[in-house]
């Protein structure tokens, strides 16, 4: 084990107030970014760390991370807990029970920004692209069907749209009966990617309107969305609770192996290397432990690298630590089906998508401020956010929460050792957080995340300029 002496970076002064520190961080994040400045890292002011995830196979650089040393490399003794639902793994995260944990990407945003849960919490890691899903149940495919063409082969042609639920859920309208979905959390991607399918395919999935009380998410609602835990999913499904659900690997998989329902579409299809889940801690832990939070992203990124070394060369290892108890805790067919490049549909309907995981190609680890901006998009979109805002102020709140300047002392002393080279992340010296527009999504819609309000005024279903609930 490498340490060097310890020469951290200068303490912000411990007189300014909140803001102030806000600010002042970003101001020397970004001088750290540019490379105009950049200290040598020093030891671990904290060697045990406690770290929370949900049983998804996404939480697989925590996994990897402590189970090929990467941790111990860096100084730090991690213990890894199992948590039963977002809003308890978020609440110890604030109250110090756990150091960090494997959170929502919309869960540092909607924290800091008040929305739930108030607290700063700050993200300098992302985790994942792609790896959700949404599933219908058996009785509902069977009508979507009707809608959906056939190719050459006789299967359904991919993507599937959600104009072809549609009919179905006018049909349940006629009968009376609501049409129910679930998501894991109101600020999981799995709730906005949902709403996003719906909503281009005519289907309305309902407003927030928290400044009424109402945070069901159900105003003018086609279709109800509501929480379910992601292990609890399938069953919820079987038992006719709900009629459908989108949710992260290997939930969707195990629909299709116990026979009760059918994948229709992946997140790959809706926006195509969409940001999935980050590294989270709260703003003071990263503020009394830098150091520490540099090392713990050293680990990540080398064990996200592992996971897409050699073209996935080393998943069917990381699959058989994820099907452990103490990890995901599904069978190690469940999990392959999806993290070793192939997703199955209807059963039998199995495809190539080699990129349905991806933990670091396509600079995947790191954290862009233009994917905290589509997030809260979705947030001012469907009312969360109630009421408009600036541009500005959607740049202002994605620099509070997403921290690539920690990002790049982590890659840059990675360099610095030989562990990586420069070419495996974005050139720091040119960087500026922003990915060029984007326009792979299912609805042709183009993402620019320097333009976030041009962006709302482009849907047709969903808050923009100044729309009130």
């Amino acid at each position: 084990m490498n340490l060097r002496p310890f020469t951290t970076a200068i303490p912000l002064p411990t007189f300014v107030n909140a803001t102030q520190k806000v600010s002042l961080s970003i101001l020397l994040g970004s001088a750290l970014l540019s490379g105009a400045a950049h200290a040598e890292l020093g030891y671990a002011e904290k060697e045990e760390l406690k770290f929370g995830f949900i049983k998804l196979t996404d939480m697989a650089p925590l996994a990897i991370a402590y189970e090929k040393g990467y941790f111990e490399d860096e100084g730090l003794y991690v213990t890894l807990e199992a948590q039963a639902n977002w809003k308890v793994l978020l609440d110890r995260v604030i109250d110090g029970q756990l150091d960090g944990a494997h959170m929502l990407a919309g869960q540092p945003l909607g924290a800091t920004i008040g929305y739930g849960t108030k607290a700063h919490i700050v993200t300098a890691f992302s985790m994942d692209l792609n790896g959700n899903g949404i599933t219908v149940s058996n009785d509902v495919w069977a009508e979507m069907k009707k809608n959906i063409p056939n190719g050459p082969d006789g299967k359904p042609v991919h993507p599937i749209s959600a104009s072809a639920l549609k009919p179905v859920i006018d049909g349940y309208k006629a009968q009376g009966k609501p049409f129910k979905m679930g998501m894991v959390f109101p600020v999981s991607t799995h709730n906005y990617e949902l709403r996003y399918w719906l909503a281009a395919g005519g289907i309305h999935p309902g407003y927030y309107a928290p400044a009424r009380g109402d945070t069901s998410g159900q105003i003018n609602a086609d279709a109800l969305l509501s929480v379910t835990p992601p292990p609890q999913m399938p069953a919820t499904m079987e038992a006719g609770t709900i009629s459908g659900y989108c949710v992260g690997e290997p939930w969707n998989q195990q629909a299709v192996f116990k026979g009760i329902g059918v994948p229709v579409i992946t997140d790959y299809e809706i926006w195509k290397n969409n940001p999935e889940k980050v590294f989270g801690v709260s703003s003071d832990w990263a503020e009394q432990y830098p150091n520490t939070h540099i090392r713990v992203v050293k680990a990540m990124i080398r064990a996200a690298k592992w996971l897409d070394d050699n073209n996935n060369a080393n998943r069917p290892e990381a699959v058989k630590i994820l099907a452990r108890s103490q990890y995901v805790g599904a069978d190690y067919d469940v999990i392959a089906n999806s993290m070793t490049g192939t997703f199955e549909y209807e059963k039998g309907d199995k495809r190539d998508i080699p990129d349905f995981n991806v933990f670091f190609r396509h600079h995947a680890t790191y954290p862009y401020y233009s994917d905290a901006i589509w997030y809260l998009t979705q947030m001012r979109r469907w009312g969360q956010i109630a009421e408009p805002k600036s541009d500005e102020w959607f740049m202002k709140t994605a620099k509070e929460v997403y921290r690539p300047d920690i990002y790049a002392q982590a890659a840059k002393s990675l360099i610095e050792e030989g562990v990586m080279t420069a070419s495996d992340f974005p050139d720091f010296d040119k960087e500026d957080g922003f990915k060029p527009p984007q326009n792979d999504f299912i609805d042709g819609v183009t993402y620019d995340g320097k333009r976030p309000n041009d962006y709302l005024k482009s849907f047709k279903i969903g808050l923009k300029g100044d729309d009130q609930i």
